[in-house]
């Protein structure tokens, strides 16, 4: 098993981080809509592990086809692709078909990531500007 980087922990700290607060947006809006059970919660609970998840898989599979000559880096990287999106897939799959689990509530984190990936830049210049 390869040990993960220190940038991959901490781009996953942030993306759990991120998470966290967008369901917790999700979470609240549902309270408003009065539309909130623990289905809700159970199913963004099972998305936002799964994109944590995927995302920390994504960093350890770039990590290690880093470490790779170029004719394997290719194939680490669309293996490590095909798997991770099989697996969103699969619990996307069983979190819809299991009422224990809100539907709208399992597919909508799916998104959650790239929401956090958009906005990162944004965050980082705020932060760098505070620092000078």
């Amino acid at each position: 098993m390869i040990k993960a980087d220190k940038t991959v922990i901490n781009e996953t700290k942030y993306i759990a981080y991120s998470l966290a607060l967008l369901s917790i947006i999700m979470q609240s809006v549902f309270l408003i809509l009065k539309r909130w059970n623990y289905t809700v919660l159970l199913g963004n609970l099972l998305t936002d592990a799964v994109m944590i998840a995927n995302f920390f898989l994504m960093g350890l599979g770039i990590q290690k086809a880093l470490q790779q000559n170029d004719e394997n880096v290719k194939k680490i990287v669309k293996l490590s692709h095909s798997f991770r999106t099989l697996m969103i897939f699969a619990v996307v799959v069983i979190g819809v078909a299991l009422p224990l689990f809100n539907t709208i509530a399992v597919i909508i984190p799916v998104f959650f990531p790239r929401i956090a990936i958009l906005f990162k830049p944004l965050l980082q210049n705020k932060l760098e500007k505070s620092g000078e």
